[in-house]
């Protein structure tokens, strides 16, 4: 009797929790499909820029299953370089010459692979492809997986331990009563929100710089472009999930329901991180990642670490994530009403 007392208690606890009922079976649903999604996609399709190349050889590319552009020298390297193709084909004095993008490990081998096939098949009476002269963009044809991953990762890492420790401590500030007398104070509402992100910042700061320290000196990850604008990118990252942690933690009774938030926020972004490929899911998906501030965060990382390029190529991610940060701030201040007008 008193067990059955027990588990009629819990079941009640979980009927009158809605928000944990709700995450234990639609949460997983939801992260099944967008898997879906993004695994059962077409396959990936390779995208070459051809100069001075026959039109058979170019017709076989298609066959393989390649897209393939013509261009001249000029506008395939500017098309290489803003990343529209991911290899360039040509023939000088009759020597095929392939130059890669070379960002991407996996997409080296598969284009490098078909690029033999379809050579092979090109003159086969030669027993073998001919050797082609390859080139690199990014990278090298020693550069691991691990080193277009890295960044990525560095992103997530800053992301996801800082909306859970700020969410949770901002979360405790309030329970503890400590929210509710700075209310009571002349302090406004915007001076506490302010203060808050300050006073958490400089703990986020310190963590952002350890972090990318740490990944390219010690792990030796990748590193093309200026450290010091992967720390800004880094600390961006970090106060975008500061600033969200604690805007959600306005929603959360308790550590649980703080917790809540993490398979509702924070995994759906690393869908759009660039861990997985979206070159071949539904337009609308990919629109998804519109509002995702890990995608903007990982982008620029990449083509700071891997592509080595300057500000001029990743300002629009640094302002976007600037942008968010305000305008969740903003939404902070307007959150703190629920508690107490003043």
């Amino acid at each position: 009797m008193r067990v059955r007392a027990l588990v009629i208690r819990i079941l009640k606890q979980f009927f009158h929790d809605k928000r944990t009922l709700a995450l234990m079976i639609v949460a997983p649903m939801i992260i099944l499909w967008m898997m879906s999604l993004v695994f059962n996609g077409s396959t990936y399709e390779p995208k070459i820029g051809t100069v001075n190349v026959p039109t058979e050889l170019n017709q076989k590319l298609k066959d393989q299953g390649a897209i393939v552009t013509v261009y001249d020298a000029n506008a395939a390297e500017q098309a290489l370089w803003d990343e529209k193709i991911d290899a360039i084909i040509r023939f000088d004095n009759g020597a095929p010459q392939v130059k890669l993008e070379g960002s991407d490990p996996s997409k080296n081998k598969m284009i490098l692979l078909l690029l033999q096939k379809v050579m092979q098949q090109q003159n086969p009476a030669a027993g073998q492809a001919p050797a082609l002269n390859i080139t690199y963009l990014h990278g090298s044809e020693n550069m691991a997986s691990f080193d277009n991953f890295g960044p990525v990762l560095i992103g997530f890492f800053s992301f996801f331990f800082v909306f859970l420790i700020s969410g949770v401590s901002f979360l405790r500030e309030r329970t503890g009563g400590t929210l509710e007398r700075l209310l009571a104070s002349p302090l406004r509402r915007w001076e506490i929100v302010i203060g808050y992100v300050l006073g958490y910042g400089i703990f986020t700061m310190f963590q952002a710089s350890l972090i990318a320290w740490f990944a390219i000196h010690i792990l030796g990850i990748m590193m093309a472009g200026s450290f010091w604008y992967v720390l800004l990118i880094t600390l961006l990252l970090s106060m975008t999930a500061l600033t969200l942690g604690t805007f959600l933690s306005s929603f959360a009774n308790n550590e649980l329901q703080m917790f809540q938030f993490i398979p509702l926020v924070v995994v759906p972004q690393v869908f759009f991180s660039g861990l997985f490929s979206l070159d071949n899911v539904a337009d609308w998906l990919r629109w998804l990642g519109k509002i995702a501030p890990l995608s903007y965060g990982a982008d620029a990382l990449r083509d700071v670490m891997i592509r080595g390029k300057g500000w001029s190529d990743i300002a629009f991610n640094v302002y976007v994530l600037i942008g968010i940060s305000v305008a969740i701030i903003i939404a902070n201040v307007f959150a703190l009403r629920k508690h107490r007008k003043i």
